[in-house]
């Protein structure tokens, strides 16, 4: 009988690694994408947010209670501390980082980190105030190996955040997210006779696995309620 060898597993195209560091006395964690040149991102994080040509990822805990008034300088500072070259998008939360899920889809890869002890739905009557210092927080960092225009990396934000709920809901919980909740999806730099997409709407080929990439890591990172 003839063994059948599997094919050789690619890496992934987000590849985070798990970081460790002391704060206050207190041991806290961190994800980290070194993606390298070729990569424009769009992003809603404190670091590094807009679209532009980013470097790398940083998905920081932070401790309960967090009371630093210079998130964009701490990120830095983190980043820095792990030799974090060029611009970067920096994102904070105060769940635990190492309970992230990983998903992927179609050549689209997602990783999540999620605390939904402060949540309700975006539409409130409430006016807007800062969140709670307490445990939550959705991080979602999605990665396409295709390059897309400008307008198609805001509605793939979009088409991100609409899977999100769609896993809350699924999951059991009553809310559209957190207070704090933040995105960052990247797509290759377009290069010079090479495709540029112009749409990542959750019908589009990009957009569908991309919805289907983040619904899955939302599942699988959000707590059951």
């Amino acid at each position: 009988m003839t063994a059948v060898i599997p094919p050789p597993r690619t890496a992934p195209l987000l590849d985070v690694r798990e970081l460790t560091r002391m704060e206050d006395g207190e041991e806290l964690r961190a994800l980290l994408w070194s993606a390298g040149p070729g990569w424009r991102m769009v992003s809603s994080a404190v670091l590094g947010g807009g679209i532009g040509e980013r470097w790398w990822v940083l998905n920081a805990q932070v401790a309960h209670g967090y009371r630093r008034t210079d998130p964009g300088r701490h990120l830095s500072e983190v980043a820095d501390a792990q030799n974090a070259h060029g611009s970067g998008v920096g994102l904070l939360t105060a769940a635990d980082v190492g309970a992230y899920a990983h998903a992927r889809d179609g050549g689209v890869e997602a990783v999540v980190t999620a605390g939904v002890t402060v949540r309700g739905w975006a539409a409130s009557p409430a006016e807007g105030a800062l969140a709670p210092a307490e445990p939550g927080t959705i991080n979602i960092i999605a990665a396409l190996p295709v390059a897309l225009s400008d307008a198609a990396l805001v509605n793939a934000v979009a088409t991100a955040t609409e899977a999100k709920v769609q896993a809350l809901l699924e999951a059991g919980y009553d809310c559209s997210g957190t207070p704090t909740d933040a995105v960052c999806v990247a797509a290759r730099t377009p290069q010079p006779g090479a495709e540029v997409h112009d749409f990542a709407g959750p019908r589009s080929v990009w957009g569908a696995r991309l919805a289907r990439a983040v619904h899955r890591a939302v599942h699988e990172a959000v707590p059951a309620p």
